[in-house]
């Protein structure tokens, strides 16, 4: 489930749960089988996992059993006491998906407003004492924001940013002719 719709989404999420979302009991016995088998970290991800009602519960958890919990959301929903919520959890690192400044990336996620949200959210993270980075899905439309990206980056003390291709699933295979080819992307990471 996700609060936003964004038009490169690989999960077609929407604003409902899904019907076969893993109960809690379920998640539990996931998490139960990684840390036995000695994984290290867990990335809630989604959709948008904060849309989840346990996903704090699950957070720690994972961080109870051994493993680094992180999150990678959209950050609309980060609040200044939920911030200070998953800090208290143990999560070490929240991932912000943004995909470009405030015009471009609230086209991208389809609600007007997303861009300010999400970057309240990266501030109440901060505030919080949690690592915050941002995570770029690069694609012809906005390939021309990275620079600007980097600009963000020291403009909010951003430590990290995280580019990635299109995944060619959900909404985000309507976009196969906006995806950059190897010379593009090397272009541009170089």
């Amino acid at each position: 489930a996700c609060n936003l719709k964004c038009v490169h989404c690989y999960a077609h999420a929407t604003d409902r749960r899904h019907q076969n979302e893993l109960t809690k009991g379920e998640a539990f016995s996931v998490l139960d089988d990684l840390a036995d088998f000695g994984v290290p970290v867990v990335l809630f991800s989604g959709g948008e996992p904060l849309v989840r009602r346990d996903l704090l519960e699950l957070a720690r958890y994972a961080v109870d059993h051994g493993m680094r919990s992180v999150v990678s959301t959209n950050g609309t929903l980060i609040t200044r006491e939920k911030a200070k919520e998953l800090k208290k959890v143990g999560l070490s690192y929240v991932g912000v998906s943004l995909d470009g400044l405030e015009e471009v990336n609230d086209r991208f996620r389809g609600k007007k407003g997303a861009f300010r949200d999400a970057m309240i959210g990266i501030n109440n993270c901060q505030e919080a004492g949690i690592k915050v980075g941002l995570r770029f899905t690069l694609n012809r439309m906005n390939v021309k924001e990275v620079p600007r990206i980097f600009d963000l980056l020291e403009e909010e003390d951003i430590p990290r940013v995280c580019f990635y291709h299109l995944v060619y699933a959900g909404r985000g295979s309507e976009l196969i002719e906006h995806d950059l080819d190897h010379e593009e992307t090397r272009k541009i990471v170089d």
